[in-house]
């Protein structure tokens, strides 16, 4: 799958933009928002984002071992624990499942988050946890990766709105969204994660499976302060490692990511992030890995500060409005085989990519998703520079004349070379700023122009 990241330009009304892009198609059915772990669990993925202007397919998933590590620290307090409140209750047994009550406790300010991928033509869903009565709520990064638009629903009410990104923690897999035009909410009530011991009986609850519906699944604490690596496919399909974890052996699934993981007290102790429910060859138990709620917390009030760094992001990244591919060479020859090679291996088309070289050639001068995007067949004469495999209509870099089959070269007089580094260099930046932006185009010719970033969806 081409990688958007940092490179789009929104839909109207979803980052302040008033001119509307083309009508989108027709979105496929919304899956939870899944994560495939590394290593034997790739096996677990489900095939439905192979077949063209696919869905999100990765269950996120940890890697084939995880191990004791110190929990990370953050500069910012932690929130005391709320209130106590009584226990969710469920007819769930160990590892079961069952339909949550959410009259009470933790359940009252739970939400049902759904999200549109529009610029790969797919659709996600997760859980999110009410931490002020004006709808602040707390989720995965992943839950709310590449969205242009996010809807959350508040599970006990029914209620739904619109939200926006307040901030996110790539690295933490953390993400702040605000409720548009919320007020008078429950917050869940929180523990102390650092109380929490191996053997206490716990329960899991989200938005299982993407059914609209608050799920539990109850268990006990099988280890803390573990480590994880998993990767994400609904993306950029980056992985990363998650510190500090506590592991259960709740059944914690597809669409739970963002949701709480409850002590016998009623009070959350962490959330649901990543879970193995699909064993390799049977020999190990499903397990599932949550984020200590202080830990959480602790980026969430760093993020309501405005505090960004390395790692937290405050509000939207920005865009210009290219696709281009997971290459990690610097050579745009190179980035293209790879990349028809990636297309050969995913099935012709994993999520929405097209023909490959050949294909429609990047007739058309731009895109409005990834759907039947080809690989470009003429490529900038350049030894060096980052491929643009599509342009996004509307966008900044359609507007300055980039084309598919353009290489660009350096953004501000600095040069890029793999992908990657064009994602960094235009990360120094934030919506609005004006960039100089110097590019090859297919033909041979040298273009340099000023393009000004817009707000684009959370990487």
């Amino acid at each position: 799958m081409q990688d958007y990241s940092g490179y789009g330009q929104p839909p109207s009304g979803d980052y302040g933009s008033t001119s509307p892009l083309p009508p989108m198609p027709p979105m496929p059915p919304r899956p939870p928002r899944r994560r495939i772990g590394l290593l034997s669990y790739l096996a677990v993925a489900l095939a439905a984002g192979a077949l063209g202007a696919g869905t999100v397919v990765a269950v996120y998933h940890p890697a084939a071992s995880s191990s004791a590590a110190p929990q990370p620290s953050s500069s910012a307090p932690a929130a005391p624990p709320s209130a106590a409140a009584p226990p969710p209750t469920a007819g769930a047994g160990t590892n079961g499942g069952g339909q949550a009550n959410l009259t009470g406790g933790v359940g009252q300010g739970l939400v049902i988050i759904n999200t549109t991928l529009q610029y790969s033509s797919e659709a996600a869903a997760g859980t999110g946890m009410v931490i002020n009565a004006d709808g602040l709520v707390l989720t995965n990064n992943h839950v709310i990766e590449n969205s242009t638009k996010i809807t959350a629903t508040v599970a006990a009410t029914g209620k739904n709105y619109l939200a926006k990104v307040v901030g996110y923690d790539v690295t933490g897999d953390i993400a702040l969204i605000q409720l548009q035009n919320a007020s008078g909410l429950h917050p869940v009530p929180t523990g102390d994660s650092s109380q929490v011991k191996t053997g206490a009986t716990v329960m899991a609850m989200g938005n299982a499976e993407g059914r609209s519906e608050i799920v539990t699944a109850t268990g006990q604490v099988t280890g803390i302060n573990q480590t994880i690596t998993a990767s994400d496919q609904g993306g950029a399909v980056t992985s990363e490692t998650l510190h500090g974890m506590i592991e259960t052996n709740a059944n914690i699934v597809a669409g739970d990511s963002g949701g709480p993981l409850v002590n016998s007290a009623g009070r959350v102790i962490g959330m649901d992030t990543a879970g193995n429910d699909v064993s390799f060859n049977q020999q190990q138990p499903a397990s599932g890995f949550a984020i200590p709620i202080n830990t959480a917390l602790a980026v969430a009030n760093q993020i309501r500060a405005g505090q960004a760094s390395s790692s937290i992001v405050i509000g939207y990244p920005p865009f210009v409005g290219i696709y281009v591919g997971q290459s990690s060479s610097s050579n745009p020859q190179q980035q293209a085989a790879q990349q028809q090679q990636q297309q050969q291996q995913q099935g012709n088309g994993f999520g929405g990519f097209g023909n490959g070289f050949g294909g429609n050639g990047g007739s058309q001068s731009c895109y409005t998703n990834d759907a039947n995007l080809p690989v470009p067949t003429t490529i900038a004469p350049a030894n060096s520079g980052t491929l643009v495999i599509g342009t996004i209509c509307g966008s900044p870099a359609a507007t300055a004349g980039v084309t598919a089959g353009s290489v660009v070269t350096s953004v501000n007089g600095q040069a890029v070379g793999a992908p990657q580094t064009l994602h960094g260099a235009l990360g120094k930046f934030r919506p609005g700023a004006t960039v100089s932006l110097t590019w090859v185009t297919p033909s041979g010719q040298h273009k340099t122009a000023n393009v000004t970033l817009t707000a684009g969806p959370p990487l």
